[in-house]
């Protein structure tokens, strides 16, 4: 009788023992189709799991995740279907353990890493086991302003949480702190290697008004326009695009900065100047620019002479381009040569025949008489 007796209150018990709704439970799977789990809680009535509430995957065969046997965390979210079935969750419950995971995280700043299940409005999302995470556009690279996150989507990102409120539902991630100080490392460990003088292969990166910068493996120096070439740049863009390979060398390093230059001495125009030119040799050049005081005749490539508009002609010119053209091809006689400041003067009106003005003397004596 008494083993009669104790059945009887087992049973007795199991009937009247009860669940309630948001208590987390654990479970045996029964059976398994491929859009639903049924599980038993040791409750008078069996749970179902449906895809929805097993993962975030709308795809997934649960066949090939779960088998008959298998023990599971779930988590109720009504003690009783139109089936009579206990309706169960088991990403909800997963849910509940992964908010200590987070919390940690949240506590101690340490470094997660999942995969990028999102690209939304302001940002993106990821999922630590079942738990999504949303990080801010301004958060989720490295304070470059990107506002296309698209190709984010899939892969895998490291952060840390800058934010968790479970009670608001409230889990945000940063990932910018993380590519920032990997990128310093990176950027230490460059400028540790580096040296003044050293000559690298780099990719242009980016080009602006005054230069352009170049990754040189990870971090990115300044080619100033001014060191892109020994001719004359009027704007970056003429000489770099985006994604060229371009060769360089380190001229200067100043604290985290790095000075880049194109302007090689076995290249420069101006080694060697004297021999190529002498006062008094008649050259023929063509006219690059110019300004109300004279015009910039280019004599060779990266070399540019300066026609003052007093030495353009025997009569009084305002300005150069009241008789030259750019692009004109003229003819000058060289009048000076200063190498050290890399200047070299012309004159054409040293060709022009100098009786020119004493032939208008007589004629504006004779009208005066």
């Amino acid at each position: 009788m008494s083993d009669m007796n104790n059945f009887e209150q087992m049973l007795e018990d199991y009937d009247n023992k009860k669940i309630y709704q948001g208590e987390v439970v654990e479970g045996t799977v029964l059976s398994v189709t491929p859009d639903a789990v049924y599980v038993n809680i040791n409750y008078k009535s069996d749970g179902i799991v449906t895809r929805n509430e097993y993962s975030n995957d709308s795809t997934l065969d649960l066949t090939t995740v779960v088998k008959v046997g298998d023990p599971i965390t779930v988590k109720v979210l009504k003690s009783s279907d139109a089936d009579g079935l206990v309706a169960l969750s088991h990403k909800r419950a997963l849910g509940n353990k992964v908010s200590e995971v987070l919390k940690d995280a949240f506590e101690n700043q340490t470094v997660l890493t999942a995969k990028v299940t999102e690209v939304v409005k302001g940002g993106i999302k990821v999922v630590v086991d079942e738990v999504p995470v949303f990080i801010p556009a301004s958060l989720a690279t490295g304070g470059n302003g990107r506002k296309n996150l698209d190709d984010l989507e899939g892969t895998e990102i490291s952060f840390i949480m800058s934010e968790y409120n479970p009670a608001e539902k409230r889990c945000i991630g940063n990932a910018r702190v993380i590519i920032e100080k990997e990128k310093a490392e990176k950027k230490a460990a460059v400028l540790s290697s580096l040296q003044v003088g050293d000559i690298i292969e780099g990719e242009i990166k980016n080009v602006t008004n005054f230069g352009a910068f170049v990754d040189i493996g990870g971090v990115d120096g300044l080619l100033h326009i001014s060191e892109m070439s020994w001719s004359r740049i009027a704007h970056p863009q003429d000489v770099f695009k985006k994604g060229d390979k371009v060769r360089v060398y380190v001229k200067e390093i100043t604290e985290d900065k790095i000075a880049l230059s194109a302007k090689f001495d076995e290249e420069n125009p101006w080694a060697n100047i004297e021999e190529k030119f002498h006062v008094g040799d008649k050259i023929k050049g063509r006219v690059a620019r110019m300004t109300d005081f004279g015009a910039f005749v280019s004599i060779a490539d990266g070399v540019d002479a300066l026609l003052h508009v007093s030495n353009i002609s025997n009569t009084h010119i305002d300005k150069p381009s009241s008789v030259l053209s750019k692009d004109q091809e003229i003819e000058a006689i060289i009048t000076d040569i200063n190498v050290e400041e890399k200047k070299i003067a012309l004159s054409m009106k040293e060709l022009l025949p100098e009786e020119t003005e004493a032939a208008e003397a007589p004629a504006e004596a004779a009208t005066e008489e």
